[in-house]
């Protein structure tokens, strides 16, 4: 198949051309792997290749709904077995961790057919909204390869959004899975808490807060997988309530009238760019030219509030990683990026009391969230406050690193995130996506659709957030958008 022709398809229309026998499942694998050899080099998004097990199972008899399609895995949290995990971690790959056993969500994917190849850049630990990690280099966006694609699913981002791939696996903890869907153009979806597993090696991950779903051009292609991999595991500590109706037969109805209640502040009070104030405007004309009320509210929450509690969790989850990671490999400092090793100096200071304290503020929120859409249907929020950033352009400035080694080598970097510094620290991490921490720590459903793209063809999402287990309702909108402004043309566009 020429490249032409495959760039054109999403996952399941790849799926019915190898069902009516008018492709082969090894013709679709050879395309994508000559596409990933024309474009990687300088998109960086496939770190690990697993050609020799693709080429094998393209030759298989497989079954599901993306039968043979071409399809990779990020390199976090979706282990597969007799093949390296890094995390984007310098410390993995120099112990040449191999995973022993598949994840479940990888179990499941396969179970749908697909046929992987490769494993996907990722920062290290998933832990920045943007792919640079010292282990494998920066990861471009295939839209303009000055800019990054996002994290931490940003590999995948830039492999589907470059159609290497139609679809590709993805996670998403503090907006890692629309982060990069906003930057990249593509449709991402983070599901409810407890909606796909995490087993076996982790029973959840961040309290629920982060989950596990994939990448795509087409929206159908996110509610055909979603209906091959939700429901719960043995090892998972949260599950939800299965469907009556798979996704991918809901979203053939349209949605009702929905009410949407939109906003566009940040609610850290940091710049809001005019390109994403604009990317709302145009989706709210667009939601009432389809008959939906939109309405500007906001939900009642301390913006910075939620930010210091997500934070909190955050640096105290990887406090706790890093102590692992030490205590399996006999790692060193140096085997961590000096960001990764503040973080942890911040997070261990956390005292027990703190720390639930935090979490039961996370339950507050999500009371909040639940009397918000006692009112409306939807929340309309930018994806991300900015167009993708340049390559290089967040980094820790280098008379910070100077001051971090000088305090971690006498164990002082935890003071840096005491009295109102923290503040300082929460607005410059997540300056650049403030919208997006909300979902997570509600464990609510919350999609980035491809609306907008600016004069220099770089998209910016549009996120909507819905109530808890309501992803039938997201995806029911986002199809009829994606009829009403079909974005899957945009990526022949790309000319890297």
């Amino acid at each position: 198949m020429k490249f032409s022709e495959y760039q054109q398809y999403d996952g399941l229309g790849l799926a019915e051309l190898v069902a009516k026998k008018e492709v082969h499942p090894h013709e679709l694998l050879l395309t994508a792997l000559l596409r990933a050899a024309e474009v990687n080099p300088r998109l960086n998004a496939i770190t690990i290749q697993m050609h020799d097990y693709a080429q094998k199972r393209s030759q298989q008899s497989l079954q599901g709904p993306f039968a043979g399609v071409p399809f990779l895995v990020k390199d976090l949290f979706q282990e597969f077995k007799g093949y390296p995990s890094t995390f984007g971690s310098k410390a993995f790959k120099r112990a040449n961790y191999i995973a022993q056993t598949n994840s479940e969500i990888v179990n499941r994917w396969e179970n749908a057919g697909i046929v992987t190849f490769g494993r996907t850049n990722t920062p290290e630990f998933g832990i920045k909204g943007i792919t640079e990690p010292e282990a494998w280099g920066t990861c471009h966006n295939p839209w303009n390869l000055k800019h990054n694609s996002g994290g931490s699913s940003g590999g995948s981002a830039s492999a589907v959004a470059a159609c290497i791939v139609p679809l590709a696996g993805a996670g998403d903890g503090g907006g890692s899975i629309r982060i990069p869907a906003s930057y990249c153009g593509l449709f991402g979806l983070k599901p409810s808490r407890g909606r796909t597993p995490w087993g076996p090696h982790l029973s959840e991950a961040m309290h629920g807060a982060a989950m596990q779903h994939v990448l795509t051009k087409s929206v159908r292609d996110s509610a055909a997988m979603l209906d091959a991999t939700h429901g719960s595991e043995l090892h998972s500590l949260f599950s939800i309530k299965t469907p009556e109706q798979s996704y991918l037969d809901i979203i053939q109805r349209p949605p009702k009238q929905l009410k949407i209640a939109y906003n566009v502040k940040s609610p850290l009070g940091t710049k809001v760019s005019s390109e994403a104030e604009a990317a709302i405007l145009h989706t709210t004309k667009l939601l009432e030219s389809l008959g939906h009320i939109v309405v500007e509210d906001q939900p009642p929450i301390n913006g910075m509030s939620l930010a210091k509690d997500f934070i909190t969790t955050w640096f105290s989850q990887f406090a706790y990683t890093i102590q692992e990671t030490r205590s399996q490999f006999n790692i060193q400092n140096d085997d961590f990026e000096l960001d990764s090793l503040a973080l942890a100096a911040f997070g261990k200071t956390t005292t027990a009391l703190q720390y639930i304290h935090n979490l039961n503020n996370w339950g507050q929120y999500a009371a909040q969230m639940n009397h918000f859409f006692e009112q409306y249907d939807l929340y309309l929020i930018p994806s991300t406050a900015t167009t993708a950033p340049k390559n290089g352009e967040i980094k820790t400035p280098i008379w910070q690193k100077q001051l971090l080694k000088t305090l971690l080598k006498i164990r002082q970097a935890h003071r840096l995130a005491e009295g109102k510094f923290i503040e300082k620290i929460i607005k410059e991490n997540l300056k650049w996506v403030p919208f997006t921490q909300l979902a997570n720590i509600t464990g609510l459903p919350a999609m980035s659709v491809p609306l907008y793209w600016n004069n220099n063809q770089l998209p910016l999402g549009s996120q909507f957030v819905a109530p808890f287990g309501r992803e039938d309702r997201l995806l029911q909108l986002a199809q009829q958008l994606e009829q009403a402004q079909p974005w899957v043309k945009k990526y022949s566009q790309i000319k890297i």
